[in-house]
């Protein structure tokens, strides 16, 4: 199966993880990422591409993977000097972070577009696969607390998401477009993939964007998602209060409902096993694997289990219950499943259960 254009939405940490797998397993020159942009803001009078950054960082292995974001080695001297002045240091930004948002920020008052950036910004960081923005225009997430509405950033990260979450909206994206090429990236891809991102606010906003949701429902590319959600908890992220806040059910059954009109398949983790019959009656495919990414055999080994059901899906094999545990003899599987996945040589394959 051939994976020219293939597009993977995304964004933040769950999105880079899942993208470090898939580039050990597909030529990365084949892969287009779709990447949020809701969480851009401005700040220090300068644009912020929070998960742009974060994707690219991570594939060009820049990111501090100790904590998960940042520049692995970044110093923080111009923090402190703003701290120092009177400046707001909520949002932790990294001497090399800094250079990267001053530079976007005077390229794009130079009128740049965001996707022209994104893609200057990842070819000078040695990254050889497809980055795109979900749109060039502004799409800022808000979230309407109990205290107040206001940015996601500084919901989530300013106050720490403790407040009371009621509502969360998009601002302007009824009159956002998605930036060029990212409708095309859906209609040529061979499949799509959904990275364990948070649904309300990563997912959300991409495909959310008009023209985005019809796409995926209209393209012929078999489409796979993996739920961020395990045992009712999110992997990282306010991603529970947020999907309650937006009346999805925090579980990865609500992950199913909430993509149901365009998934084809849902990976879902070895503990949430209990749940694949009714994701299934939902029309939707589960699969059920481990999903926890520690390391970089298991983010590979997620990316491999997310392709192998797609084409599954475009071969017509794949039943039931697809069973990708890296675990040897492993095999969850429900009564009518026909096919499951074998790790026994480095291509996997799909074998039939008589």
């Amino acid at each position: 199966m051939r994976l020219g254009h293939d597009p993977h939405t995304c964004g933040g940490v769950g999105a880079a993880r899942f993208l470090e797998g898939l580039v050990q397993i597909v030529v990365p020159e084949t892969i287009t990422a779709v990447v949020n942009t809701g969480d851009d803001f401005e700040l220090h009078g300068l644009y912020i591409a929070p998960d742009l950054d974060i994707v690219t960082c991570t594939l060009a292995g820049l990111i501090d993977q100790v904590q998960g974001w940042g520049i692995v080695g970044d110093t923080a001297e111009c923090m402190e000097w703003l701290g120092k002045l009177g400046g707001p240091t909520w949002f932790k930004l990294g001497d090399r972070d800094l250079a990267l948002h001053i530079r976007r920020t005077a390229l794009l008052r130079s009128g740049w577009t965001l996707s022209a950036v994104a893609d200057s910004f990842r070819q000078s960081l040695g990254v050889t696969i497809r980055i795109l923005p979900m749109s060039d225009t502004p799409v800022p997430t808000h979230i309407i607390t109990s205290v107040g509405e206001m940015h996601f950033e500084e919901y989530f990260v300013q106050r720490r998401a403790a407040d009371e979450v009621l509502a969360v909206r998009s601002v302007g994206i009824a009159e956002a477009r998605p930036a060029p090429g990212v409708l095309e990236a859906i209609v040529e891809a061979e499949a799509i993939l959904l990275a364990p991102s948070n649904p309300i606010v990563s997912i959300g906003p991409i495909i959310g964007i008009p023209g985005v949701r019809a796409a995926l429902r209209e393209t012929s590319a078999p489409i796979v998602a993996v739920s961020p959600i395990v045992g009712g908890a999110a992997i990282k992220g306010p991603a529970v209060p947020l999907m309650r806040a937006s009346g999805v059910e925090p579980t990865a059954l609500g992950i199913a409902g909430h993509y149901a009109d365009f998934l084809d398949v849902l990976v879902i983790d070895t503990v949430d096993a209990a749940l694949a019959p009714a994701i299934e009656a939902l029309g939707v495919r589960a699969v059920v694997t481990d999903t926890i990414m520690h390391g970089a055999a298991e983010k590979a080994a997620l990316a491999r289990v997310a392709l192998a059901a797609a084409r599954a899906v475009g071969s017509g094999c794949i039943a039931d219950i697809v069973d990708c545990s890296p675990h040897a003899g492993s095999v969850i599987c429900s009564p009518r499943t026909k096919w499951i996945l074998t790790r026994s040589s480095i291509d996997d394959t799909f074998i039939p259960i008589e």
